[in-house]
């Protein structure tokens, strides 16, 4: 250990007490604070902004490919278009896409003895990947499809089935309004009850079998509302709705549209959350960089006796100059490491806990979402060093302009 480390070291853990030592207290606290400010906004962000998407792409998809119109709205009809298996195949070639199934959608009005509600009917197929809504399914099952005949079966969102008092295995009616104009109800079965709290689907959808929606709309039995396409990585999804349109076999009637056109207001308000984050580390760096310069003059001003003893012996400038720099640093590091152990032991007791409540109707989650990133971490806590370090440089050239002989007898 050299002679700057030594010095540094010595005042770091001096036992004495002094204005100084709870100077360091709190430049510690404060550091740690920022620190654990930061990486506990960075994964509640990350984790909200992941499990809000997953709720709406879990639902519909990233991309719909469907008939072209001058209006899109995720809760609306279509206009029927014929499935198209040469598009399906070339669609499936990309590397990107986990999946396409078809859908289709129509009004209805579910009905009992005593309750009626207004619905839109979601149709899928055999085909249609279920585990992309298991986590929202809190009771039952989805409908089962059957190759002879449209499924009697149909699965409800939490919202309508306590509105209209249903559980699992009760019977309801089902009422269409036909092309010409007639009211042609269905026996169905409740199978299943989901909830993904976004209140304009849980207010809105029902899943049902998409023969019945061709039955009731007179189409042919390949005819469907459009295609869902799941891709892997949903930060690619305008990129990859783009590839998709210049696909040989898209009609050019037909339109591949991410979901984000459809409920931009959702995304909008997303996109809002990075702003308030990078705002909100912003403004940490900036405490814990005043912090820090602050606590290395205060240092320096109390130690301008020893500085002024250590030129007199010969040490240079830069010598004096890195012991405060190492004493400085040796908070800093104390600091990062107790924030970011706390902002750790703090999100883990979230994971396990969630003992952070949110209003789902508020922000479509019942908890604060948790999505805790290595790299991350690690980023915060190299850059707030590296920050840090830089910043402590300009305070530690007071040192040049203490006098060696005014130093000495300064009290």
């Amino acid at each position: 250990m050299n002679i700057t480390s030594f010095i540094a070291h010595r005042i770091a853990f001096n036992k004495q007490h002094s204005f100084s030592r709870f100077i360091i207290r709190l430049s510690i606290i404060a550091t740690a604070i920022s620190v654990a400010v930061m990486i506990i906004t960075l994964a509640f962000a990350n984790g909200f902004q992941q499990k809000v998407s997953e709720k709406v792409f879990s639902f519909w998809g990233h991309i719909r490919i469907q008939e072209m119109a001058s209006y899109q709205y995720v809760v609306s009809e279509e206009v029927p278009i014929t499935a198209n298996p040469a598009l399906v195949a070339q669609v499936k070639k990309n590397p990107q896409v986990a999946s396409i199934q078809p859908f289709a959608t129509r009004y209805a009005i579910v009905k009992t003895k005593d309750d009626l509600e207004g619905v839109l009917v979601k149709g899928v197929d055999s085909a249609y990947n279920f585990n992309n809504l298991r986590s929202f399914i809190i009771k039952g099952r989805p409908p089962v499809f059957n190759d002879s005949t449209y499924a009697r079966e149909i699965m409800l969102s939490d919202y309508t089935a306590k509105q209209m008092k249903l559980d699992t295995g009760s019977r309801v009616l089902i009422y269409f309004v036909r092309p010409d104009n007639s009211l042609r109800p269905d026996r169905l079965k409740v199978t299943g009850i989901y909830k993904t709290g976004i209140e304009e689907y849980d207010k809105t959808f029902a899943l049902a079998d998409i023969k019945l929606i061709r039955r009731l709309n007179d189409w042919e039995p390949d005819q469907i509302g459009g295609y869902e396409v799941f891709i892997k990585d949903y930060k690619k999804i305008d990129t990859v709705a783009d590839e998709l349109m210049q696909l040989p076999s898209m009609p050019q009637e037909w339109d591949a549209q991410s979901i984000k056109a459809f409920v931009p207001n959702i995304f909008d308000w997303l996109n809002m959350q990075d702003v308030t984050r990078n705002l909100l580390i912003a403004i940490m760096i900036v405490v814990a960089v005043i912090n820090l310069i602050t606590c290395l003059i205060i240092l320096v001003l109390e130690r301008m006796r020893m500085v002024g003893v250590l030129k007199a012996l010969g040490a240079t400038d830069w010598t004096v100059q890195k012991i405060f720099l190492r004493h400085s640093l040796l908070i800093t590091l104390s600091g990062i490491a107790i924030g970011a152990v706390c902002a750790l032991g703090l999100l883990l007791l979230q994971v396990k806990t969630g003992f952070i409540k949110l209003d789902e109707s508020a922000y479509y989650l019942s908890k604060a979402a948790v999505s805790i990133s290595a790299w991350q971490v690690a980023a915060i806590c190299i850059g707030t060093f590296l920050v840090c370090l830089l910043v402590l440089l300009i305070p530690t050239y007071i040192v040049k302009r203490i006098q060696v002989v005014k130093a000495v007898h300064f009290r």
